[in-house]
This record gives structure tokens, C-alpha cells and sequence, in this order.
């Protein structure tokens, strides 16, 4: 958990400040020359018009560019990035390209983004919803999980292991984003992801369209691998620390647990379901 309160004196933003000097005076970094000098992130860093977001990063980028369902309006990209996303031919693409520099990039996504050379503005993905799911098998569901990093490695694993969607709730859940998007690496382009107001009435239709809802519980009546039954799973995990809510525990068909052997009983959110998916995928089959 982070403080939000502002701790920094005086005295500490005097300190960092000749520290930064210290570094960009041993890189050959001149803050009078604009050839060498990169500036930092400023406050209108990674803002995009409204309705819109930025998409950055070479397998993010590849993934939209190869997903028919993601519109997209600008790409800006540094002639090595068209390179490595193998785009002989901007012309032929469906919206323009601008060729820029990488300080340009950092300017729009701030310059601690790992763009790689290469930003999209482009429109979310539409929304999809509950009844999309009848020929699923596998899903995830994730009661308030907020970190877009963990929602993004959780994608990857959903996708790795050929889940048929996403659940999250509206709020208190990430929005889709350049983060969420390149902690994804690709997957968001790869599965639906459906959010959904109230968690509980949404557990309550999947168990009415087949599924087993299974919440993942460190401290479960069963084991996982022992608690699966159905020919349809929906796994279900909480956020880190608080875990499920009570009214998820009361509403989801089984509780159960990872069988950890060792001496740590919990995971982070996202090896979790990792894990998760891989029991449920090797008990479907």
C-alpha cells in the first residue's frame, strides 16, 4: 500500500535535483543543448484526447495492428520501430503514420514508458458482454483487482492457457490503458474482456449458464484440484490482501484452495491465476 500523502521537503527536491545533474553532466547530458537534452515527464505526459487512448510498445502495437476489431487513428513511430513491426509501407495502412523521434513519444507517453519507438492513438475496444460466453469453457473472473499490472500478466496466462474471457468489475478495476495494454504484451487484443456492475448477480448468470464458479481462497474448505466438477469453470480471485469480498465467497459455488506445500500459503494475484488456469484447464481436459 502507498502513502499518498506528499513527504518530500525542501531539502530532499534540492537533493535529487543535483543528483539528476550529477547524472546528465556524467552522460554528456547538456540541459542548454537540445540535442542532447531529453526532458522529463511533465504533467500533460500520457495525456490523450478524450475517448481515446495510447497504446505503446512493439508486441502491443503488432497485436492492435493485427486485431480487426481495434480502431485505430495515428500511429507515431520512429522509422527502427516500422522496422521491427515489419511495415514496409505506411502508406498502405488504414489511418496515418507519423514518423518521429523518441522524444516526441516520451512527450505523449512520458518518458518512463517503455514505448520502444512506437505509439498508437486508438479508440478502446467495445465492450462484450455476459452472453458472448456460451462457447467457453474456461473463464477468469477477478472480484476489484486494481493493479493494471497484475490485470495485464493476468491476461497473458488467460490467453497462454486459452481462457474464453476476462470478468471485471466497473470499478475499483483498471480501465483499458497504455499500462494495462503493454503488461499484456499483446493479450488484450486476444481475449474478451467483459466488466460488469455487480459482481454477485454476474457470478449468479454464470452459474445459471453452467458454470462451476470456483473462488480461489488461501484458506478454502478444499483443494482446488479436488474441488473442480463442472465441463465449465469460472475462476474466481480477489485482490491482494483483502482477497475476496464476503459477498463474493457467499455467491461463488465452491471455495477453494492452491495446495501449497511449502512454507508461504499465498501467491501474488497474478502467478495465482496462473496456477489456477492450469488446473482447471489440465482437469477440462
Amino acid at each position: 500500500m502507498t502513502d499518498s500523502k506528499n513527504t518530500k521537503t525542501p531539502r530532499d527536491t534540492h537533493y535529487a535535483k543535483l543528483r539528476r545533474q550529477f547524472r546528465d553532466k556524467k552522460a554528456g547530458v547538456d540541459p542548454n543543448d537540445p540535442k542532447t537534452f531529453r526532458p522529463r515527464p511533465h504533467q500533460d505526459a500520457g495525456r490523450v484526447p478524450e475517448g481515446r487512448i495510447y497504446l505503446y510498445g512493439l508486441h502491443t502495437v503488432r497485436a492492435a495492428l493485427d486485431n480487426e476489431q481495434r480502431n485505430i487513428h495515428t500511429m507515431y513511430a520512429t522509422d527502427n520501430a516500422l522496422i521491427r513491426l515489419d511495415v514496409e509501407s505506411p502508406s498502405d495502412l488504414a489511418f496515418p503514420v507519423e514518423i518521429v523521434t523518441p522524444k516526441v513519444l516520451d512527450a505523449k507517453v512520458g518518458s518512463d514508458a517503455v514505448h520502444q519507438g512506437v505509439v498508437l492513438e486508438a479508440d478502446p475496444l467495445a465492450p462484450k458482454h455476459l452472453n458472448d460466453l456460451e462457447r467457453s469453457d474456461l473463464i477468469l473472473v477477478l472480484d476489484q483487482v486494481t493493479d493494471p499490472h497484475n490485470v495485464g500478466a493476468i491476461m497473458r496466462s488467460a490467453v497462454a492457457l486459452n481462457a474464453g474471457a476476462l470478468i471485471t468489475t466497473s470499478r475499483h478495476s483498471p480501465q483499458e490503458s497504455g499500462t494495462l495494454a503493454k503488461s499484456a504484451s499483446g493479450a488484450l487484443e486476444m481475449i474478451p474482456h467483459i466488466e460488469v456492475r455487480n459482481l454477485a448477480n454476474a457470478l449468479g448468470e454464470l452459474n445459471k449458464m453452467g458454470f462451476q464458479t470456483v473462488g480461489l481462497d488461501s484458506e478454502g474448505p478444499n483443494i482446488l484440484e479436488e474441488s473442480l466438477q463442472g465441463k465449465k469453470l469460472a475462476i474466481v480471485l480477489g485482490a491482494e490482501g483483502k482477497g475476496l469480498r464476503q459477498k463474493t465467497r457467499e455467491t461463488v459455488s465452491t471455495l477453494a484452495r492452491l495446495d501449497m506445500p511449502g512454507a508461504i500459503k499465498s501467491l501474488n494475484v497474478s502467478n495465482a491465476a496462473a496456477l489456477a488456469l492450469y488446473v482447471a484447464r489440465t482437469k477440462l481436459k
